[in-house]
């Protein structure tokens, strides 16, 4: 129910924008940058611009320390500039609502509660797809008809931040390659020391939505099974006797559960307390994106005991990761022309310049850039990165996920649910499969997919 109040919301929003076009009001609105994104050159494009810049950032950690500093040196290049940060901890949703007012700032980590197909309602276009995938990766999330109108802050990784000391003192002597190992290597955690083996951050909320980056490259070396091989899928969420696929993803929490290998009691876990514990070799590992690597480096002393390891699945004796966009930043259609030119420069200083991303242990946009060294477990694992929906299905996905009321990856319920059914016993994995793949199948058909 939540994704359909948030689909009438924006739907009442692209109303609004409408209206709001057809004013005198949205005339100097709706004037492009002065420079095109390709052409601009940072430091040598309008240094003379007079811009006020308002940002929403899901980085609430990093805006007086990281941000603030990112600003002091790009409006050394541009005087006339002034920057504002505000960090929202209930992203998607809160940014969501945030969009229907139309005066939310001037750039923005754009949600993934957007359609494809209203990205150009809300957000000003940085160029042809075309053209911008041969500067940088990633940029077919928020492209919708050959137009980009996100650029991503960085790439994500998924994968598995762990405690090496932990690991070894456990007597884990290689790194899992498929669920069973894990499982047991989170058994050998439990036996051997005192470490909660898998933390699952259940309170927080929005972490159980790391979950779901898992079931697609990473779990099946498909590129094309997100927007292609789900959507049409028949009992996507069925379990495959390889353990490969989403169902081997959950389950590995599911077991993890069951057999007592994460905290006692999920309801009081502490996500910005795991840093700190992970960091002093209370905790095994936790299942996250590549961004939390440095996070958990920074709780402690210990920054050399944080590690990241793939996923621990295999198929046909191959280790596949999915790679992928973290948020990407959009501009406000509805901000004047030298605020899209001067948001437009500073989110091109924050891609090629600032080095966010290998600080924030992702991989850079830019081609061509190395990868932080948080990476090196996966030298001999193949990055799979989503390719994007066919023509005429960019929304499919999205359709068909918020029809199903999973919501995958917006919304934890569906995996917090997992928890909850292997704490109290009342479903097995298989079951909870059965009742997704129910809902996806009747989802699909409202769709008009016919399931094969």
């Amino acid at each position: 129910m939540k994704h359909r109040w948030i689909a009438f919301v924006l739907a009442g929003l692209t109303a609004a924008v409408v209206i709001a076009c057809s004013s005198d009001v949205g005339t100097k609105e709706k004037e492009g940058p002065s420079v095109s994104y390709m052409d601009m050159k940072v430091g040598e494009t309008a240094t003379d611009i007079k811009a006020d810049l308002k940002i929403l950032t899901n980085r609430t950690d990093l805006i007086e320390e990281s941000f603030s500093a990112y600003v002091t040196e790009f409006t050394a290049m541009y005087p006339n500039v002034t920057i504002t940060y505000e960090g929202i901890t209930d992203y998607d949703n809160d940014a969501t609502t945030r969009l229907t007012s139309g005066n939310w700032g001037d750039i923005c980590c754009i949600p993934a509660t957007v359609d494809l197909s209203e990205l150009s309602n809300y957000f000003e276009a940085f160029g042809s797809y075309d053209a911008l995938k041969e500067m940088y990766e990633f940029t077919d999330k928020k492209m919708y008809d050959n137009t980009v109108y996100g650029i991503p802050s960085m790439g994500n990784v998924s994968g598995i931040v762990y405690n090496k000391a932990v690991f070894e003192a456990a007597g884990i002597t290689e790194l899992p390659k498929t669920p069973d190992d894990f499982l047991e290597g989170l058994q050998l955690i439990a036996d051997n020391t005192d470490a909660i083996p898998l933390y699952t951050n259940y309170a927080a909320g929005w972490t159980l939505t790391a979950w779901d980056a898992y079931i697609s490259g990473g779990a099946t070396g498909d590129a094309d099974f997100k927007n292609n091989g789900l959507v049409h899928a028949k009992d996507p969420f069925a379990k495959r006797e390889d353990m490969t696929g989403p169902y081997a993803v959950y389950d590995v929490l599911y077991e993890a559960v069951v057999r007592g290998l994460t905290e006692d009691d999920p309801t009081t876990t502490d996500w910005e307390g795991c840093k700190a514990q992970i960091n002093e070799g209370n905790i095994g590992c936790m299942v996250l994106g590549s961004w939390a690597v440095p996070q958990m480096q920074a709780g402690g002393p210990n920054v050399g005991d944080i590690a990241y390891m793939p996923f621990p699945i295999t198929v046909d004796g191959q280790q596949y990761a999915s790679a992928s966009a973290d948020y990407c930043y959009g501009v406000n259609v509805n901000s004047s022309a030298d605020e899209k030119t001067a948001a437009m420069l500073y989110i091109k200083w924050l891609t090629e310049s600032s080095g966010y991303a290998g600080s924030q242990g992702g991989i850079p946009i830019v081609k061509g850039e190395a990868y932080p060294e948080s990476l090196e477990s996966f030298t001999n694992v193949t990055l799979v990165t989503d390719n994007p929906a066919p023509s005429g299905e960019e929304d499919l996905f999205n359709n068909i996920n918020n029809s199903s009321e999973l919501s995958l990856d917006s919304d934890p319920t569906h995996v917090a649910a997992i928890v909850e059914a292997a704490i109290g016993g009342t479903k097995t994995m298989e079951e909870i499969a059965d009742e997704w793949n129910a809902a996806w199948t009747n989802a699909q058909e409202s769709n008009g997919v016919t399931p094969q």
